[in-house]
Formats: C-alpha cells, structure tokens, sequence
C-alpha cells in the first residue's frame, strides 16, 4: 500500500543522514519515478525533504525538523515493552527497568490497558548461565578481555581467552561469540559449559563481525541432513513426539504407532535422540544407526 510504504520512508530518512532514490527505489521494489512521486507526497504532507545531487546525493529530512506526530501505536508500544521486559528477566539490569519507564512515558493515552501482557517473554536463563549473564555483558559493553575454562560436547576441558562481541539465545539455549585468541578465529560458546569465568583488565578492538555473520559461518559448516532416520514410536509418545518433531512429520499408523522419518547432524546426536526414548522407539532405518544402537545398549548392559 502506497501510505505504508510513504511511512516506511519517512522512518527510514528519521533514521538516516542521507539516502540515495536508487538505494529506495530497490529498498521497495518500485521504480525510481514511484520514489520520486512519494517524496513530493512527504512535501506535500508537511514533511520538508531536501534532495542533493552529484555521486553522494541523495534525500534527507531537512535539519533541525522534528517529527512531532505519534507514529507508533499504543500495540506497538505495548511490544516494545513486552520485549524489554523478556530481556530484563535474562540480564537483571536495573537500566532495562529504567528504559521500560521512559518507553511508557512516551505512549499515547497511557491507562491501565497498557499494562497487560498479551505475550510474555520469559528468557530467564538456568542458574550456572545466569552467574556469568552480568559480568558477561558488563565485559562486552565495556570491551574487556575474558578467559574460561571451557567443557565441550566430548568432555574435553580447555582453557580459552576470547574478545566477547554477544550473547544470544538460541533453541532455549545462551550463546557467547566472540574471537577467541586461544584458537585465533571466531568461536561460539554454549554458556551452561563455561566454568571459571575471569574479567581481564586488558582492552580490545571490536572486530568487524556480527551475530548475522556467525550465524551464516554456522549454517555453512553444519549439514543438518548429514544421517536420517526412520522411527517406529509407541503411541504413549504422541504427546512427546509432536512437541520435538512437530505435526506434520507425524504419521500415525492403524495400531496407533507413529511413524517419522527424522534427519540428524550427526551420528552421535541420532543415537542421543534414540535412547532418550527408551524401548518406546524402535529404528527402522538406516542399518548403520540400528547397529549404533545395538551397540551402546550392549555396553549399557555390561555396565549394569
């Protein structure tokens, strides 16, 4: 719609110095003439629009102008909050209370609807993460180097120094990233196997990578179809089966079975999945992982 799309623009040049027709034109998917038409509708609206030219021109908002009309609605407010406050049950900072309050001051009409929660964010972490979430965050915003002992999926203990850059939360799980000096390249650490944690005096130069970086980094080494599976399950596991594999994937067969056919990124995670289930799963296929699971259910036998 034409007035959203006026809108997004107007914030768009709120929140920059200077952009470009081409750069809108792409940024909306209309033709350079479209944008040419809605800064003369912004003008027109009462919005002074200034347009440059040469190599580095391009639109921007007449200094000094304030836009004093209330653009956000008192649901996007409400969000706003809600949001804030899913990040305050993870941090514990008192300044996450303090922005709540200033976000509140600026909704329209403010009155007790304002104050109920639609959606609640609860991003509480377990409490060996919680520990290390305040000095973890104080080092990043403050650029200090820090070091650990670190406990990886095979058991093996290392001790690592690392430039902090983020924490993020993942599948229900706390994330660190940042460059770690130990093995000189970006790592990311799962929090619950951080152990030891020492804020170091020494400073350091953020480096040039984002969250959105490892993240892609992540999904180039990982294959997440790397072994695939064919369960049989009990039909007492429906519940538990929908909640970790979802609907879609589930059949359930005339005897109230359920079927699937599920992918792992690995071998060991295949055989992790299947044990949590006990002898309410059967493997159907591939042949490897039926002798995977043979296997460590003799060793569990020898064991007791």
């Amino acid at each position: 719609m034409k007035l959203d799309r006026l809108l997004a623009i107007t914030m768009t040049l709120l929140n920059q110095p200077r952009v470009s027709a081409t750069e809108l034109a792409k940024r909306f998917e209309v033709s350079l003439r479209t944008i040419y038409r809605d800064m003369d509708a912004i003008n027109l609206a009462g919005i002074p629009i200034v347009s440059f030219a040469g190599s580095d021109g391009g639109y921007e908002i007449m200094q000094g102008y304030r836009l004093e009309k209330q653009v956000l609605s008192l649901d996007d407010f409400s969000s706003i909050c809600s949001a804030l406050r899913g990040v305050r049950s993870a941090t514990d900072h008192s300044e996450i209370d303090r922005l709540i309050e200033r976000v509140g001051a600026l909704m329209p009409g403010r009155d007790t609807s304002m104050d109920q929660n639609y959606v609640d964010l609860d991003f509480q972490p377990a409490p060996n993460d919680k520990v290390h979430m305040g000095p973890l965050h104080q080092a990043i915003k403050d650029f200090q180097l820090i070091s650990f002992t670190y406990l990886d999926n095979k058991g093996a203990e290392t001790e690592r120094k690392l430039e902090p850059m983020g924490l993020f939360l993942k599948g229900y799980v706390w994330y660190l990233y940042g460059y770690c000096l130990t093995r000189m390249d970006f790592r990311v650490f799962r929090l619950s196997r951080i152990g030891e944690l020492n804020i170091l005096p020494e400073q350091f130069v953020r480096r040039e990578y984002t969250l959105q970086d490892v993240e892609q980094q992540f999904m180039d080494r990982a294959d997440f179809k790397k072994v695939h599976a064919v369960l049989l399950f009990q039909p007492e596991m429906k519940t538990r089966v929908r909640d970790e594999f979802g609907f879609d994937q589930v059949l359930v067969n005339s005897d109230g079975m359920l079927s699937l056919t599920s992918y792992f990124s690995s071998m060991e995670r295949a055989i992790q999945k299947v044990l949590s289930y006990g002898s309410m799963v059967k493997v159907m296929e591939p042949p490897d992982l039926i002798m995977n699971i043979k296997r460590q259910i003799q060793k569990m036998v020898e064991l007791y």
